[in-house]
């Protein structure tokens, strides 16, 4: 669509019926706005759009009547003297129906085309003292807008990452973190238990989100995420960071255990190795800026079995079975390493299903020998159960589904009752009701 054409046309030169303010230049406007546009990036362009629509909205407030009586008034500052111009705007069309911003053509003039602006200058005389408060406020909102912007812009582009603040404060148990160019806050929910920091400490957090506030951006930080376990590797191990090794999954329990899977395409790298580190002085000191926090490194691996049965260490697996129906992987391991396995209160276990993404059960060597067993009994059950159905579907014409063989006996008992037909069924009920009366006597 073709922009529409404006042209201007003064109040004055008609009819002389409205008195119009000279327009007077305002180098000084212009010059400030191109300073502002060095020395703070705000693009002189957008300041003037800025203030051009706050203008209007000074000339509604302070011009009522007139306002009223022009329909659209629009304000147009100049951008070479900084002068600036009330208008009342209407829109040439073929058939008016608002006269107050519309006109039609043969009125407007053979200049005019449809589409165009219609425009006739309506600038009261007491406007400039007006304009220029209204200018000052404009550019103040403007900055104060544009360094909070600036601010949420370089914090947005830390997002998902770590930095280092200062603790301010707390408030109703919620830690509030100096960051230079914003204050942060480390919600009661994103601490870690029994961490404690000192107004005036040094702190180093993980940045959650950053939202938009009419304050100013909010940034919220984390020390329980298992993100920051993930850059605090990427930070200490120089052979993530380059690239060379690779963290698969983070699974944590904050404060008290995590368990991070690596893996690498290099044959020279040891991924697990690079990761401890010589005497695991490099996970030490993760652990160490996690207040003590146990870590487990551990090898990802592409075969299921083998990252559960790594991802279950320091316990010793046996074997792992899946079962991919129900997302289940069942380890078997020592007797002796059946406590280490599950963990102290079920830790280690839970943090392995977390970091595998699949339910596990843990079963010693004696229990899942059991276990097979009462399977490999209960299959032949189902077995027999099936074939008895299946014989009795055919006798009876009974089509089996297997909703129907889920059901097991009850399903064989009705089969069974259709076979026998009604007649031995009366008969059958007769022979209960008989031993009823006879135990009964």
């Amino acid at each position: 669509m073709a922009p529409r054409k404006t042209i201007k046309k003064s109040a004055g030169g008609g009819n002389g019926s409205l008195a119009v303010a000279p327009a007077r230049p305002n180098p000084e406007l212009i010059e400030a706005l191109h300073e502002l546009e060095r020395d703070r990036n705000l693009p002189a362009e957008t300041l003037i759009e800025a203030l051009e629509a706050a203008l209007v909205s000074a000339y509604k407030r302070n011009f009522v009547r007139e306002a009223e009586a022009v329909g659209n008034p629009v304000v147009i500052v100049d951008r070479n003297d900084g002068s600036y111009r009330v208008f009342a705007r209407r829109t040439v069309v073929e058939e008016v129906t608002d006269p107050a911003l519309e006109i039609a053509p043969d009125e407007a003039g053979s200049r005019y085309k449809v589409g165009d602006n219609f425009d006739v200058e309506i600038t009261p005389k007491e406007f400039g003292r007006i304009a220029a408060q209204t200018a000052k406020q404009v550019i103040v909102q403007r900055i104060r807008e544009a360094e909070r912007d600036l601010v949420f812009d370089e914090f947005n582009e830390k997002l998902d990452r770590l930095v280092t603040g200062t603790v301010q404060r707390y408030e109703q148990r919620n830690m509030f973190v100096d960051l230079d160019k914003a204050e942060a806050i480390l919600p009661l929910s994103e601490q870690v238990p029994r961490e404690t920091f000192r107004i005036g400490s040094r702190i180093r957090v993980f940045v959650m989100e950053v939202r938009k506030t009419n304050k100013g951006p909010q940034v919220v930080l984390s020390r329980s995420h298992p993100n920051l376990v993930r850059r605090l590797f990427e930070q200490e191990i120089p052979e993530i960071d380059q690239g060379l090794v690779e963290i698969k999954d983070v699974a944590r329990e904050a404060g008290s255990r995590s368990k991070v899977s690596v893996f690498t395409e290099e044959e020279d790298i040891d991924a697990v190795g690079a990761c401890l580190g010589p005497r695991s002085s490099r996970v030490n000191n993760i652990s160490e800026e996690l207040h003590g926090e146990k870590i487990d490194v551990i090898q990802w691996s592409a075969d299921t079995a083998t990252y559960v049965a790594n991802a279950l260490q320091p316990a010793k697996v046996v074997s792992v079975h899946l079962s991919e129906r129900d997302h289940l992987a069942e380890a078997v391991v020592p007797e002796h390493q059946l406590s280490l396995a599950i963990g102290k209160e079920g830790q280690n276990v839970r943090l392995a299903a977390k970091l595998t993404g699949w339910r596990i059960d843990i079963h010693s060597e004696e229990q899942w020998a059991q276990l097979v067993e009462q399977r490999v009994e209960e299959a032949k059950d189902e077995e027999q159960v099936a074939a008895m159905a299946e014989i009795a579907a055919e006798q009876t014409g009974v089509v089996l589904t297997p909703e129907m063989l889920a059901q097991d006996e009850d399903l064989i008992r009705r089969l069974q009752e259709l076979q026998r037909g009604p007649d031995e069924e009366e008969e059958r009920e007769s022979d209960e009701g008989s031993d009823r009366t006879a135990t009964g006597n």
